[in-house]
């Protein structure tokens, strides 16, 4: 147990965790409250002396930041991916690095699919050219779109928001297929109707594909030249996951030649720059990063955050531990 302990919060989180956090007896949090990156130099200073640190997806958390951190016992990151977090030289200095898994899966989800439907149904360029003020009125064939009934949605990454966006897909009366690491259990199978293919066949065989895995060294650029050439012409790509898993460049030059017919992505290669060229383009959906931007969600990744710094902090179990 550690008594009195310093916790550094990187960015701002709703008051309900920093009141869990002020609840250890005796804690000192220090917040970074402006919206613009913590500078090194301040982070430093308040890590030299902590005991916690609760982080942001847009935090490094690296050798470097370990070193200025000699008492830390633990970084709660409030997200559930890790890739900006080096767990390796976390777990070599003893400290636990915990993740806030679940709580935003249905929000991920529900974007998820509002991103299919968006990009099928051409829903951000129909709103660009309303907002335009170009002349239009309606056409039979003015801005055609492709139902989802009966299509195909590949997922990629069967996990929690993988298998919570494919019953989304299912109530729109969507066929499921998915690639994972391994097969989801058979009655969640039999529920969702989804069935498990090798990757090529996803790509080859889904109207939509959606990217729902972890990001790791062998994610990186999954989605590439070959992998969208693979697709059909007809298909769209959605990604909520995280930006690298995608070859941008190479999605342009598919998206502007016709290889797919279009693309919705709520994360970037080089967040928080997006590829000039997507920009450029009526057939690409983009929105900065809000997967799980609900009120409901972000307080409950926060507080889960916090929790994990309570009990770390109190010498017991975290809820949310990363241990790979």
């Amino acid at each position: 147990m550690v008594a009195n302990p310093k916790i550094v919060v990187t960015g701002r989180i709703p008051d309900a965790a920093l009141e869990l956090l002020r609840s250890i007896e005796g804690s000192d949090v220090w917040t970074w409250l402006d919206d613009e990156a913590i500078p090194t130099r301040i982070r430093d200073e308040q890590l030299a002396d902590a005991h916690g640190a609760v982080t942001l997806l847009t935090d490094r958390v690296d050798a470097d930041f370990l070193a200025a951190a000699p008492d830390l016992a633990i970084v709660a990151n409030v997200a559930v991916g890790y890739n900006n977090i080096d767990v390796a030289a976390c777990l070599g200095r003893g400290v636990v690095v915990t993740n806030t898994p679940g709580v935003l899966t249905d929000a991920t989800a529900d974007l998820a699919m509002a991103l299919v439907l968006m990009t099928t149904r051409r829903l951000g360029e129909g709103e660009r050219l309303i907002r335009s003020g170009t002349s239009w009125q309606w056409g039979m064939f003015m801005m055609l779109g492709t139902g989802l009934q009966g299509r195909t949605l590949g997922i990629v990454g069967m996990g929690g928001i993988g298998e919570a966006l494919a019953q989304r897909a299912r109530a729109f009366g969507m066929q499921i297929v998915y690639h994972n690491r391994r097969a989801v259990d058979a009655p969640t199978a039999e529920r969702l109707g989804a069935r498990l293919v090798d990757l090529d066949e996803l790509l080859s065989t889904s109207d939509v594909v959606s990217l729902n895995c972890p990001y790791s060294d062998a994610t990186h650029h999954l989605i590439d030249a070959a992998a969208l050439a693979t697709m059909q012409p007809t298909a769209h790509l959605v990604n909520t996951a995280r930006g690298p898993i995608v070859d941008e460049a190479a999605l342009v030059d598919a998206l502007a030649n016709g290889v797919i017919a279009g693309a919705a992505l709520d994360v970037f290669e080089h967040e928080p720059e997006v590829h000039p060229g997507l920009v450029e383009l009526d057939n690409a959906v983009l929105i900065p990063h809000l997967g799980s931007a609900t009120v409901e969600t972000r307080t409950a990744m926060a507080t889960t955050a916090a929790a994990n710094v309570v009990e770390v902090l109190a010498g017991r179990v975290p809820l949310n531990a990363v241990d790979t």
